[in-house]
């Protein structure tokens, strides 16, 4: 069984030395964004590659990273994100204070469900994993928290995209919508009118987009004003899925977390 929404796409490289002005923040700003779920250790070579840095540059600024503690340096001489960044990651509004509050029903949600369970915000056009709770199977599981997807294959993404202003929907409407499984929806008009449901039924529902034995349902989660802050999903096999259920459970997650943010 496996309970996923899949691999996560490769990350495009930072600006480069020659392509156009880059300043020493894009620069420091390249070698970090070289790191994501698909690559979590990166040799000096592999960071000045997806950086578009050359490796004098990278040399030198993961030196000053490594010495501040934005990463660290393993015995087989590759690097890691550094726990540095850990403690300013949990000083973001929409991460910490969010997870606190949302942990104890995505662990109600987990037991109930046996699926994988994410909590996810909106950042630019991607959606964002800030928890993921994985299904304890035979198979590997490739959900993490950290995890970026394009908001069109997700179903945290169909909801947070349903609810975000109408400009915002036009230009993920009209940018490439990339194709991860057959099922995938990358038509501009059918995407429309799937958001469209998600807005009059409160709940998405997505079946293979990603991986294509799996089913996601999701819903909103609103924040203090009544705006749609995050979106929570449950993902499980399409054989065994029963969406009502699942929208049901987690409509009621939805409301508790809610009431924790308001409160």
């Amino acid at each position: 069984m496996t309970v996923t929404e899949g691999p996560r796409p490769t990350r495009s490289p930072g600006a480069g030395d020659g392509g156009g002005r880059v300043t020493a923040a894009g620069r420091v700003l390249a070698v970090l964004d070289a790191f994501g779920p698909a690559h979590r250790t990166l040799t000096l070579s592999a960071i000045s590659r997806r950086a578009g840095l050359t490796l004098p540059t990278t040399h030198r600024l993961v030196r000053e990273l490594v010495a501040w503690g934005a990463l660290e340096r393993d015995d087989s001489g590759r690097y890691a994100v550094g726990l540095r960044l850990l403690e300013l990651s949990a000083l973001a509004p929409r991460g910490l204070g969010l997870r606190d509050a949302a942990f104890p029903y995505l662990e109600d949600l987990h037991q109930t469900t046996h699926g994988n369970v994410h909590l996810g915000v909106r950042d630019g056009l991607e959606v964002v994993y800030v928890e993921a709770i994985r299904a304890r199977v035979r198979k590997p599981v490739d959900s993490h928290v950290g995890d970026r997807w394009p908001m069109h294959a997700t179903g945290t993404g169909l909801v947070l995209l349903a609810h975000a202003h109408r400009e915002l929907q036009e230009q993920v409407l009209r940018s490439p919508l990339t194709r991860f499984s057959p099922l995938t929806v990358v038509d501009p008009a059918e995407l429309r009118r799937r958001l469209a449901q998600v807005r009059r039924t409160g709940v998405a529902v997505a079946r293979g987009q990603i991986t294509v034995p799996d089913i996601v349902v999701a819903v909103p989660v609103l924040g203090r004003r009544g705006e749609v802050a995050a979106a929570i999903s449950v993902v499980v096999e399409a054989d065994d899925a029963r969406p009502r259920e699942l929208a049901a459970v987690l409509a009621e997650a939805s409301r508790s977390i809610s009431a924790s943010l308001a409160g």
